[in-house]
């Protein structure tokens, strides 16, 4: 049977100094990797790409000043919540799950590195990478697909407490999440379909009101829908509002259930987090 490995307890200090250490080994691992940079990075931009040019005909309502909403407005938002949780939930999940298989973290166990300093790495490369993406599409966006981004600095306020709490909450529920597949093979078969069904069910590529009501109501126990509603409240017209459910942003809701996730998520990865599989 295996026994957990032990590490020396470090002062707070030296922790926070190794867990930043590592934000920067993480990063560039993660962008050293092709698949993960396609499939979690740049897979929001292609997407938004295809659908502004695929639907650069049509309309998808009318703007505060009566121009018409083009596919790229349209679809913005839910890109930015798309890439929240491809690069926390998806990229995490795999990423930890394939360096349980291939025995990283076992030799992480059996160094001095604390599980808090590795947490800090991993969650700190979401937030960076998270924000690198978020900044890309929104500068695509604007230039290339002429979005009219917002000049309200309460709407950019919103945007950033969604991103961040909602960023967090993925990399968190992806850690947990990472203790499912039972070997980095099967990692993307297993996490990959999860976040592919919550991105259909949310509004991300479809729109939300047009789903079925009980859809709609399953899909808002998940935080993938709310992040997508504060988005939709940044960068589409307000007028918008009348389509989400009960008719209102529900900023309060979005923040809500999304603390609930992270709750959740930071409880799951106490309970399933170990440097070693209990059968390995």
């Amino acid at each position: 049977m295996t026994t957990a490995i032990e590490t020396p307890k470090l002062p707070a200090g030296r922790t926070l100094a190794l867990g930043a250490s590592r934000i920067g080994y993480e990063i560039k691992t993660y962008f050293r990797q092709g698949d993960s940079v396609f499939f979690t990075f740049l897979f929001p931009l292609v997407f938004l790409t295809i659908f502004s040019v695929a639907f650069s005909e049509g309309s998808f309502g009318k703007t505060a000043s009566g121009t018409n909403l083009t596919a790229a407005d349209f679809y913005l938002p839910g890109m930015l919540a798309a890439g929240v949780l491809l690069s926390g939930l998806q990229n995490m999940s795999i990423d930890i799950a394939t360096e349980k298989s291939d025995g990283t973290l076992k030799r992480l166990g059996g160094s001095p590195l604390p599980v808090l300093s590795y947490f800090i790495g991993k969650i700190g490369q979401v937030i960076v990478t998270g924000i690198l993406q978020s900044a890309l599409l929104l500068v695509v966006a604007a230039l290339a697909f002429r979005v009219p981004l917002p000049t309200d600095p309460i709407k950019w306020l919103t945007f950033a407490w969604v991103f961040l709490l909602g960023v967090s909450t993925c990399a968190v529920l992806g850690i947990a999440l990472s203790a499912l597949p039972r070997s980095g093979k099967s990692a993307t078969a297993v996490i990959i379909p999860i976040t592919l069904i919550l991105q259909f069910i949310s509004g991300v590529y479809l729109s939300f009101s047009q789903l079925p009501d009980w859809l709609q109501n399953f899909a808002s126990i998940f935080p993938l829908k709310w992040l997508a509603q504060g988005m939709r409240s940044v960068f589409l017209p307000d007028s918008f509002k009348t389509l989400e459910m009960g008719g209102t942003w529900n900023l309060g809701g979005v923040a809500l259930v999304t603390a609930i996730w992270l709750v959740v998520g930071l409880v799951a990865c106490r309970l399933t987090f170990r440097w070693i599989r209990k059968d390995s």
